[in-house]
């Protein structure tokens, strides 16, 4: 039987893209039904089998599966135990008496940055929004200001650094090496982080009012900071020192420097810290903090899975090879990833949805984009990270976390909030492009 054409291929691709906003968005299906039904649409449109369809999406669900798994449940499990001991506490009251008090926005950017990466960006913006409100009376600053600092602090690194679920599992689809992703991706939230930064404090610039003495929390113990900070650092210095030492390394001390770096003993070890630096205040709390974590990564699994095995239905499609022969997408390069990432992002909310699904569609096409070789997958991450930020708004649960918890409406979040995604997209979008100067592909 003949094979399907591009044209058959990209209008059932279209239908089934359509259907997962539409059910997501309109009918609030949740995104596992959605990607299946998706897969069931271009699997039956191409003209396949459905035993055919059924075991590639069982192949693709498993294959990510297999290498994502472990380190998404990890990684959730240590967040949650760094915030149940206090870990993210602590490493923010140091931030903010370190930087001061003239500063304080710049300071809960910080904060936010650093205490995103073990906790995804709702989770952290809940446990530090008191901090917010205790700040707001303290210096006077405007609630707006400090809440979109914090929002985007948080909003970079998940959307551009690993063990967030999204830039995870894209690096797991597209082939990008994680400590190397882990790496770039710090490099490129910073400047979005600062941009955003800036932007808060310029929309509110005419809004401060006077107080006569501030102050902010006391800078805590050394040993505190140190342990809170440690389960943090450990992984991601484990994982990068892999990437990037681990072939120069043939002794003994490689070897344990390639067990030790990879994701899952890395993210192990973390877990491990904050068990036995802080286990002994939150004995009692241990096991239900453990339940929830397993329970919370399941349900970022099986939306990572149907991911995986949506764009497994598509690699069976050869769109890359059809594509490449008849449309002219070798020059878009990571243009590509950050256009279809936040169309994505823009018409169904969610961040890791947005990536997931992105990664399904571009995987094919990475040779003719010419962004197959190492490096260029990694550019191409990168990319579908910054378009995996535009745009935020009232579709998107984070926006409504945001809102609610700091008393904002929806002009205000607008203006104020929705806005600096769009500028820390384009921004990490011009960084990668910088980036791929200096990464040859």
């Amino acid at each position: 039987m003949e094979g399907p054409t591009l044209f058959q291929i990209l209008f059932f691709l279209i239908v089934a893209v359509s259907g997962i906003v539409i059910l997501t968005v309109k009918y609030k299906i949740h995104a596992f039904f959605a990607l299946m039904i998706a897969c069931l649409i271009v699997g039956f449109g191409v003209r396949f089998d459905l035993i055919s369809i059924l075991n590639t999406m069982k192949e693709g669900f498993g294959s990510i599966m297999k290498s994502l798994a472990l380190v998404i449940i990890l990684g959730t499990t240590l967040g949650m135990l760094m915030e149940e001991s206090g870990s993210t506490d602590t490493i923010t009251s140091f931030i903010l008496s370190k930087v001061g008090r003239k500063h304080t926005s710049l300071a809960m950017s910080l904060a936010g940055f650093v205490v995103g990466l073990p906790i995804f960006c709702d989770s952290g913006f809940i446990v530090l929004s008191g901090l917010n409100h205790s700040l707001v009376k303290r210096t006077g600053i405007p609630m707006k200001q400090l809440a979109v600092s914090l929002a985007t602090g948080l909003y970079a690194v998940h959307c551009l650094v690993p063990p967030h679920p999204g830039a995870t599992a894209a690096s797991s689809i597209i082939g990008a090496d994680l400590g190397k992703l882990i790496m770039w991706g710090i490099i490129v939230a910073i400047p979005a982080m600062l941009a955003a930064n800036l932007w808060a404090a310029y929309n509110s610039r005419t809004d401060k009012e006077a107080v006569p003495v501030p102050e902010l929390p006391a800078c805590p113990s050394f040993r505190n900071v140190f342990f809170a900070f440690l389960p943090l650092f450990i992984p991601i210095l484990l994982i990068t020192l892999k990437s990037f030492l681990s072939a120069y390394l043939n002794s003994l001390f490689g070897n344990i420097l390639n067990a030790l770096g990879d994701p899952v003993a890395a993210l192990g070890t973390g877990v491990l810290i904050v068990l036995i630096t802080t286990g002994k205040t939150i004995k009692s709390r241990i096991p239900n903090v453990l339940s929830e974590a397993a329970e919370k990564a399941g349900g970022i699994l099986v939306i990572i899975g149907s991911g995986g095995a949506f764009g497994a239905i598509l690699a069976r499609t050869h769109l890359g090879e059809l594509s490449s022969q008849a449309l002219p997408i070798g020059s878009m390069g990571i243009l590509f990833p950050f256009l279809i990432t936040s169309m994505l992002k823009t018409a169904q909310g969610s961040s890791t949805v947005a990536i997931i699904t992105a990664s399904s569609l571009v995987m094919p096409l990475l040779q003719p984009l010419g962004l197959a070789s190492s490096n260029g997958r990694l550019l191409c991450v990168l990319s579908m990270g910054a378009g995996s930020m535009m745009i935020s708004h009232a579709n998107d649960a984070y926006f409504w976390v945001i809102a609610k918890f700091s008393g904002l409406n929806m002009k205000t979040m607008l203006r104020m909030y929705s806005c600096a995604t769009i500028l820390m997209g384009v921004l990490s979008l011009l960084m990668v492009y910088l980036l791929s100067f200096f990464l040859v592909k």
